[in-house]
């Protein structure tokens, strides 16, 4: 028997435990894997001494999460690495547009026209940062943020952040910008989630992730992603709590509508609450809900399918514009064009220059490979339906590089090895992963905020002591640990 069992040591598990056994809680956390972290892990993938991080890499939510900030992550040995430049937009022609942390050198990438006018526009949201965070960054209904931001940037601004939400990047673009290079330099970071950049919801995500880069920055934890995990544990621990990997749970047990513990394949396991990071179609098939509510969530919108190449490589990468190694992560796109075409050729197959969100992050970190080699890994999405997968993925993981070539010439030459992951590989590692989708579900409109379904407190079940705190719940994915935390606080309640 224990007060309280958490499916899930991923970011989100985490998060719920750790408030949990803040609040005195006697808190059990149970790992299918063979380790914590859940997408956040750090392997030598590719070569002995090379670091590669399985999922995850880039964290500028984290840095600045609320639920991360009041931890002391620093004395369990966690240290952030920043490179120079958050990330580069490498053009054809050589050019290069780059996001830095301080403002005036964005502006400068920029160039003379369009500088400024980012400039004009990000300013009064970064001046009022902690009121975008609390919107962004809190547990639903998000109420306080947008009436601080109304407090201190002032009703027009609290409107242009509204039109944010619904909104297209590719809109956002024609308003701001007047060059298509500036263009495509702002829809790379909408393409960190599912959403197109000529989709309706895309323009939140692409300002918000810039807004990030100058607010915090976008560090990854020095010696590899699974520094965070590592600092995570560590602080449960000393909190009293118990971590078991290998015990994948196989049913949620309950009682006369009550929650009243789990099961593993070797173990039965007692308590009232129960807290699942795990996505909505494993909750239903864990748990006795009722049919309208199993109904709903199966009715939940997985996003795009991605294929992952980790390198091991015997240099940097040879950009053909040097300033691209200020950045710890580059959007291989190309021009206005190509990256449109690109991704919509990307709906509903193989694109033939696929957009890459592409990590170099031994920059930075010289810890991460042996002296004067380097790491590096991209990813790409595609389809969850319509393609082979199985047959298809080392054709994407050729043409991937094929575009990593094109803007730096010599890149396959320094290629020592590589580890290809396509949508059921990463599924395997991860289970949360389904097809392929790291981001936890569609960011398409009607999920943007509504995870996993319209809900009052969408954290609750039906099931009384039963919550879900994943990043299928609001406010979505990337690594803060706010969904974890939220369900925590619901079930503290």
């Amino acid at each position: 028997m224990t007060d309280a069992i958490v499916i899930g040591a991923g970011p989100n598990g985490l998060a719920a435990a750790i408030r949990l056994a803040e609040a005195g809680r006697q808190v059990l956390i149970l790992e299918a894997a063979d380790a914590p972290g859940g997408a956040v892990r750090t392997e030598e993938l590719t070569l002995p001494g090379f670091l590669n991080d399985t999922f995850s890499s880039v964290y500028p939510a984290t840095a600045a999460s609320p639920v991360f900030a009041r931890m002391p992550l620093a004395q369990h040995g966690l240290e952030w690495s920043h490179p120079e430049a958050a990330y580069a937009h490498p053009l054809p022609n050589g050019e290069a547009k780059l996001l830095y942390r301080d403002l005036q050198r964005t502006i400068e990438s920029l160039g003379p026209v369009d500088g400024p006018k980012w400039a004009q526009f990000a300013r009064p949201f970064l001046d009022n940062f902690d009121a975008v965070r609390a919107t962004m960054l809190s547990g639903f209904p998000p109420v306080g943020g947008p009436i601080k931001l109304l407090a201190g940037a002032g009703p027009i601004r609290l409107l242009d952040f509204a039109r944010l939400l619904p909104g297209k990047a590719t809109g956002l673009g024609r308003r701001l910008f007047h060059e298509p290079s500036s263009r495509a330099w702002l829809y790379g970071a909408a393409m960190h989630g599912d959403t197109p950049p000529d989709g309706n919801g895309s323009a939140i995500a692409a300002f918000y992730l810039n807004l990030l880069g100058h607010a915090v920055g976008w560090p990854s934890p020095k010696g590899g992603a699974e520094r965070l995990t590592d600092a995570l544990v560590s602080y449960f621990k000393s909190l009293g709590g118990e971590l078991r990997c290998n015990a994948r749970v196989m049913k949620i047990t309950s009682a006369e509508g009550k929650v009243t513990g789990v099961e593993t394949a070797d173990d039965q396991f007692r308590a009232n609450l129960v807290i699942g990071d795990v996505m909505p179609s494993a909750l239903t098939q864990l748990a006795d809900l009722p049919t309208w509510y199993r109904t709903a969530l199966n009715r939940y919108r997985l996003g795009a399918a991605t294929v992952k190449v980790d390198w091991a490589l015997d240099g940097p990468i040879p950009w053909e514009n040097p300033d691209v190694h200020r950045a710890g992560t580059v959007h291989v796109a190309g021009s206005e064009q190509e990256f449109l075409d690109s991704v919509n050729q990307a709906r509903h197959g193989l694109s033939d220059n696929p957009f890459l969100l592409l990590g170099q992050q031994s920059l930075a970190d010289p810890t991460r490979a042996p002296e004067g080699k380097h790491t590096a890994w991209a990813y790409t999405h595609g389809p969850q339906k319509g393609v082979d997968w199985v047959k298809d993925t080392p054709e994407m993981a050729e043409r991937m590089e094929k575009q990593v070539e094109r803007f730096a010439p010599g890149f396959r030459d320094r290629i020592l090895a590589r580890h290809v992951q396509g949508p059921r590989e990463l599924e395997a590692r991860n289970a949360n992963l389904i097809g392929g989708d790291v981001g936890g579900g569609s960011y398409r409109l009607n999920q943007v905020v509504f995870r996993p379904l319209p809900k009052l407190t969408p954290y609750a079940t039906p099931l009384k002591g039963l919550f879900i705190g994943s990043a299928a719940t609001f406010p979505g994915g990337a690594v803060h640990g706010v969904p974890g935390d939220a369900a925590a606080r619901a079930a503290l309640k």
